[in-house]
């Protein structure tokens, strides 16, 4: 995939973000109640946290997305034109980049952020994600 591809809108990445943390909240609330979860000061918001990285880098290494972007039909690939997905390691360090807030706010002109830099990655749209992948290989007759 050549850098100059166009990268995914900001609305439907932030769509996607918010749809990654609301699955990785109900997570933790299924693991230790709604209780437990609404009282204030107690560690629960660290364990949305390691829900949200752990759930969207094992999702964007095996699919090519997490939840959220799979539901809003946005793909992290990378941007050297490899069609995998990136590797778990990869996307480990990314999405604890993404984490740490600060990367995804320092980008550049072409829509990649700190966190996308550093692992090599882009976040595009379903259908720029099929444009770019090789055609079907056919066997010789």
């Amino acid at each position: 995939m050549n850098p100059s591809f166009p990268t995914a809108s900001w609305g439907r990445r932030i769509l996607a973000l918010l749809i990654d943390w609301l699955a990785s909240s109900l997570v933790v609330i299924a693991i230790v109640g709604w209780s437990a979860y609404a009282t204030a000061g107690g560690p629960e918001p660290f364990f949305v946290l390691g829900v949200f990285v752990v759930e969207t880098a094992v999702f964007s290494a095996l699919a090519g997305g997490s939840f959220g972007k799979l539901a809003t039909r946005l793909r992290t690939v990378r941007v050297s034109g490899d069609p995998r997905p990136i590797n778990l390691v990869g996307a480990l360090a990314r999405q604890i980049l993404v984490a740490a807030v600060v990367p995804p706010l320092i980008f550049k002109p072409d829509g990649r952020g700190l966190h996308d830099l550093a692992v090599g990655t882009a976040t595009v749209t379903l259908q720029t994600w099929r444009a770019s992948r090789p055609g079907p290989v056919t066997s010789p007759q």
